[in-house]
């Protein structure tokens, strides 16, 4: 049975993993370009949440906070592709990757400035106490989290399979230039992938609050996710999913059956075996260019 807490427990944090992770690969597909502020986008989003909800702050409640949650950050995330990307059009990746780093430093400045630097927990309905099943104590909010991630990948992929913004995403992370002699707008769906990731963050920032304390320096998980995606398949939609809750899994296995500091480690170990014998991915979806 401790082997069901360890899965459910790493599920949970998969689960988190995961949605930023598909943060980065719905940038990346869609604009060939790496955010690796998505980690602090998620820790903003949590602290929006907090600022919201929170009884010190304006105390909303959480059901009406939420969509204002996601409005904020849609927005945010489209402004960042209108003033700032777009400003740098044409340049190399690897000014995109040094804006967007130094985009997370002023992230989680300005978020230890505005809520300070100690540790908050947000008051969320999704911290519903713990259950035991079989002399297992087990975490409903990981059970939670998990289910809210279920529901949320369904979501998107009813998304992209069946409205026309999302068919038009798919379309213009295929090829952009087909795509614009289709008549379809693609600098305005890229600012609707940057607002789409943007919200994605909220959703794993609002989940991963609801499992503990937050502080500014919670943006760093942003370093695991984007290894998680680069485990699944950095094209790959399901591909980063999967690769956060192998991710996940990983972590809680490895602190109780190996050595002390392996937990760190694992993840990290993984993501080299893998570049090593599968670059592209475990789930990556690698076509052949028809030229």
């Amino acid at each position: 049975m401790e082997v069901l807490q360890l899965l459910v427990s790493g599920l949970a944090n998969g689960c988190v993993y995961g949605l930023v992770a598909l943060g980065f690969v719905l940038i990346y597909k869609a604009t060939e370009a790496v955010n690796f502020a998505q980690g602090d986008f998620m820790m903003l989003g949590a602290f929006v949440t907090l600022g919201l909800v929170n009884p010190g702050y304006m105390g909303l409640p959480f059901w009406v906070a939420l969509p204002l949650v996601f409005l904020i950050m849609g927005a945010l995330g489209y402004l960042l592709d209108l003033v700032v990307l777009r400003a740098i059009f044409g340049q190399s990746q690897t000014a995109v990757i040094i804006l967007t780093i130094a985009l997370g430093f002023v992230i989680r400045f300005a978020a230890g400035a505005i809520w300070g630097h100690e540790p908050q927990s947000l008051h969320s309905p999704l911290a519903l106490g713990e259950v035991r099943v079989g002399g297992v104590v087990l975490g409903l909010v990981d059970v939670a989290v998990i289910v809210v991630t279920i529901l949320l990948t369904l979501l998107l992929w009813q998304f992209f399979a069946r409205t026309r913004v999302g068919l038009a995403m798919q379309a213009a992370s295929q090829n952009q230039m087909a795509a614009y002699y289709m008549g379809i707008p693609v600098r305005r769906v890229q600012g609707l992938v940057w607002a789409l990731a943007g919200i994605v963050a909220a959703v794993a920032g609002i989940l991963y609050a609801s499992k503990g304390a937050i502080d500014p320096n919670a943006g760093f998980i942003g370093i695991k996710a984007f290894a998680a995606a680069v485990i699944g398949g950095f094209g790959s939609l399901p591909g980063a999913l999967m690769g956060g809750l192998i991710v996940g899994v990983i972590e809680p296995f490895a602190a109780r059956y190996l050595p002390p500091g392996w937990s760190q480690i694992a993840p990290y170990a993984l993501l080299l075996a893998v570049l090593l014998f599968r670059p592209h991915g475990l789930f990556a979806q690698v076509r052949a260019k028809k030229v």
